[in-house]
């Protein structure tokens, strides 16, 4: 046959499943109202696979994979119609409608805030620009940040998260996993790094240079083209600016902020010593208690998928099928779980829409773990 030919039986076909995809989508309704009515739940993993087994049976081998790829979507849409149609009960929902109770309020300004290292770090950067005034209390480790939280030692926390030129910050991920806790907002600051020393001193007097390791690989163009320097890797960037600041010894150096020059009276010696200009590094406000402020329009959960092909593919259907923006997935392996992974997600979305609301609880009922980690605005 000539390829328009073809075309034409292709389109035949076409109008064919749209046809029966619509009377389909009107039945899925239909088991919608009644799923409802008995108090069952919309996912049915052993009915999806009788109806595979039996479609598959009619079809030629070399497109049986291919089938159930096809159907296999076809349930996704199916069950996403239906979360869609009708009110789902569900624990996240119930956890979001209870935030949600008192209405949104405008993001506070004053508040007593948790971040890592000492003053002048990175971290106290962020916080001072999402709460103006603000108390601070500073601690050594990621780990006691969350813990403070917890504890109600401070209101907030301030994290960093990731950055434009080393990546994610694993650590933070891993300890995600041991926390309970809620993003409530998250900010994009500019990272400039100053190579910073005691007043008097040259920067070829430096033999060592100390930083934080993220500091470290954002410079690592800067650093490599000294000669005889060593390395040594702090807490914190403004840890290491206190460091050189108390030290007795005038052949050491840090990177740092701008900040942490006026703070431990230290002189510039290079500034801009990054990598790259357009260097940014996410930071996220997270409190104990679930919060919505206004401008919430970023979503970030966390789930535990199954340990078998499709299991990604079927929650990034998902989104796909709301048309939602994904604008982060990222991947950490579980502990004592080998070949198994955790998975977050951000995803642009307001949590208001009952639609949205009914996809988390779609995500939480078809997944082994599912944190819901928070709505707000990153600036």
């Amino acid at each position: 046959m000539e390829l328009s030919e073809i075309r034409k039986k292709i389109d035949a076909v076409d109008d064919g499943i749209a046809t029966l995809y619509g009377e389909r989508m009107r039945l899925a309704k239909e088991v919608a109202k009644a799923k409802a009515a008995d108090g069952l739940q919309i996912s049915s993993p052993l009915r999806e696979k009788e109806i595979i087994n039996r479609v598959s049976a009619g079809l030629d081998p070399d497109v049986k994979l291919y089938g159930k790829q096809l159907f296999e979507t076809l349930f996704e849409t199916s069950k996403a119609y239906q979360y869609a149609v009708m009110d789902v009960s569900s624990p996240i929902k119930d956890e979001i409608k209870e935030a949600l109770a008192d209405g949104v309020s405008a993001f506070p300004i004053e508040a007593s805030v948790a971040c890592q290292g000492v003053a002048g770090a990175y971290s106290c950067i962020a916080a001072e620009k999402l709460f103006p005034i603000s108390s601070i209390s500073c601690f050594r480790t990621w780990d006691a940040v969350f813990a403070a939280v917890e504890k109600g030692f401070c209101e907030f926390g301030i994290l960093p998260i990731e950055n434009s030129t080393a990546g994610s910050v694993i650590g933070i991920y891993d300890l995600m996993r041991k926390h309970r806790f809620h993003i409530v907002r998250s900010i994009k600051l500019r990272v400039k790094h100053y190579l910073l020393a005691k007043p008097g001193v040259k920067i070829e007097d430096i033999r060592e240079i100390i930083s934080h390791d993220q500091a470290i690989t954002q410079c690592s163009a800067f650093i490599g083209g000294l000669k005889d320097v060593a390395i040594t890797r702090s807490d914190n960037t403004a840890l290491a600016a206190k460091i050189v600041s108390e030290s007795d010894r005038r052949d050491i150096a840090c990177i740092s902020s701008r900040e942490c020059a006026g703070i431990y009276g230290l002189n510039i010696l290079a500034e801009g010593v990054n990598d790259s200009r357009n260097n940014y590094t996410r930071f996220i406000a997270i409190s104990k208690k679930l919060k919505v402020y206004e401008g919430a329009d970023k979503i970030s959960v966390t789930v535990n998928l199954t340990h078998e092909a499709g299991s990604l593919n079927r929650i990034l259907n998902k989104f796909s099928t709301l048309g939602l923006n994904l604008t982060k997935l990222e991947s950490r392996p579980i502990p004592d779980s080998p070949f198994e992974f955790s998975f977050y997600f951000d995803f642009e979305a307001n949590v208001l829409s009952p639609e949205v609301q009914n996809l988390l609880a779609d995500i939480a009922a078809e997944t082994d773990s599912f944190e819901f980690l928070g709505a707000y605005e990153e600036l």
